[in-house]
């Protein structure tokens, strides 16, 4: 059984509804940044992740290379993607996807740069949210 929900007869996109909602647990970065562009790893509630500053833009994505486990943090950007040390294979930093061909992505995360400094998002289920 499928339950679908319209709201002014438009189906409900619930990917918007988890934006909309505050399903999202912000976590602060204990760090200072460097100057400039950079690529990075850093430690966000107990997880790696790559911070990547290209082009005056901020990005979080996960650290490890979908392709063949390479430290991405170890990589450089280059035209708007983050290119993997060991075997090249590049991602965009908008969008996650990788290159042409490669049929792979990495995982985004959203990031905030705020007066108290920068945070970086984690979806959090509802259930959990709950509890928290």
């Amino acid at each position: 059984m499928y339950l679908h929900i319209h709201l002014n007869d438009q189906p409900v996109n619930f990917g918007l509804i988890h934006k909309c909602c505050g399903m999202l647990k912000w976590y602060k970065l204990d760090h200072e940044l460097p100057e400039g562009d950079f690529v990075q790893q850093i430690l966000v509630a107990g997880k790696k992740l790559c911070l990547v500053k290209d082009q005056g833009e901020l990005y979080a994505v996960q650290n490890t290379c979908p392709h063949a486990g390479g430290t991405l943090s170890g990589g450089w950007c280059k035209d708007g993607h983050l290119v993997c040390p060991v075997h090249r294979w590049s991602y965009d930093l908008k969008t996650g996807r990788g290159a042409a061909g490669q049929g792979d992505y990495v995982n985004r995360y959203p990031v905030d740069l705020r007066k108290e400094g920068l945070f970086i998002g984690f979806e959090e289920g509802w259930f959990k949210s709950l509890f928290s």
